[in-house]
């Protein structure tokens, strides 16, 4: 018991699950408590309420959960999975935070949702989230934990709790405005999607005699590359990348949209052009020192709002880039037959099921001729 108090206060459960941590990364209790009495490390700052989220364990058992709540125990066991922890039995106990993972889960079990759906969803959230995580440690080791330690400055001052206290609820705020803003456009994809097939049901469907069409452009690995890159030269890459998809698209009549993870969407007016663009820039960005690319095109009406395209030529177009094998451009029927540039050709692929689409797709591989 802390000397003075007959209770524990949040932060000493806070500091027995670091020392814990500690122990378990191979640093000895014995040398953990020589080195606090000294005054080499510090633990207090395990008080800020930054580190709320420093939690234990709940009184109840995955098993147990699964029984009150009626949520599955796989999929509540895939929840300390998406956190990118070994995965639990039945008979452990859940954390607290998993605990507020519960309601999102009950309420799609109780509208019917499928579990593999949910799981997708859980893996994906946690993928993400710890992307994020990751790159905020390696953010606050840079700009805080090694200038102070360069100054000679002790514990306190390299964990700066009151810094934390600031920054924390800033940065959850400055999360979940992005994260509300990405949920906007994807939101609005649902419901021009939706909108698309409730009109072509009812056979109304746009009629245009040459559709533009949508690119996507994925370099295999590029997110990670940047990452194992010194901050410089992932800046001088990603110039070089902008520069190349610029100028390659602009010349031929299309445009960048946007930045997706490992690629970048395009437009183009008319989709011959657009298919030689493709080409060029699957040559050009591997003699950039990048890997290889892997595109897929597809070409229909489109609805452009803020900025941005939806419907389903842009879904179908990514699916195919995601299909696509690196070095390969891969396009629909349409963009071929729409196509009439001088010194490029067309292999079949054959019909293809692609994740996400209904029906197969028939494909072809574009190149030089």
């Amino acid at each position: 018991m802390p000397e003075g108090r007959d209770t524990f206060t949040e932060g000493d459960v806070r500091r027995a699950l670091t020392a814990r941590s500690l122990e378990a990364a191979g640093i000895p209790l014995d040398v953990l408590g020589d080195a606090l009495r000294r005054g080499t490390v510090d633990l207090n700052f395990l008080d800020s309420a930054a580190y709320e989220r420093f939690v234990g364990l709940c009184d109840e058992t995955f098993q147990q959960v699964s029984d009150r709540t009626g949520v599955p125990v796989d999929l509540l066991m895939v929840i300390r999975e998406s956190i990118g922890m070994a995965q639990p039995s039945p008979s452990d106990r859940m954390r607290e935070d998993e605990l507020g993972v519960l309601p999102f889960l009950e309420l799609q079990i109780a509208a019917g949702f499928r579990p593999a759906a949910i799981e997708r969803l859980l893996r994906v959230t946690g993928d993400a989230t710890r992307r994020i995580s990751e790159q905020e440690a390696a953010w606050w080791r840079s700009e805080v934990i090694e200038p102070a330690m360069a100054a000679g400055h002790g514990a306190e001052d390299i964990a700066n709790p009151e810094f934390s206290d600031k920054i924390v609820p800033l940065t959850e705020r400055a999360l979940m405005s992005i994260y509300h803003a990405q949920q906007a456009r994807e939101w609005t994809a649902n419901i021009i999607g939706g909108f698309e097939q409730l009109l072509a049901k009812a056979g109304i469907q746009s009629r245009l005699e040459r559709p533009p069409a949508i690119c996507f452009l994925d370099i295999t690995g590029y997110t990670r590359l940047t990452q194992e890159m010194g901050d410089d030269a992932a800046a001088e890459l990603a110039a070089t990348v902008a520069r190349l998809v610029q100028r390659n698209s602009v010349q031929h009549g299309g445009k960048p949209i946007k930045w997706l993870g490992d690629g970048v969407m395009f437009y183009f007016d008319h989709p011959g052009p657009g298919v030689r663009a493709a080409l060029e820039m699957a040559d050009a960005i591997p003699a950039a020192g990048l890997p290889p690319v892997h595109v897929g095109m597809s070409s229909g009406p489109v609805l452009f709002q803020e900025g941005d395209y939806f419907g389903q030529t842009v879904n179908l177009s990514s699916r195919i880039a995601d299909y696509a094998r690196p070095g390969e451009v891969l396009v629909t029927r349409s963009v071929a037959d729409a196509s009439d540039e001088d010194g490029i050709g067309f292999r079949e692929i054959g019909p293809v099921d692609l994740k996400g689409v209904a029906g197969s797709v028939e494909l072809l591989l574009a190149q030089q001729s």
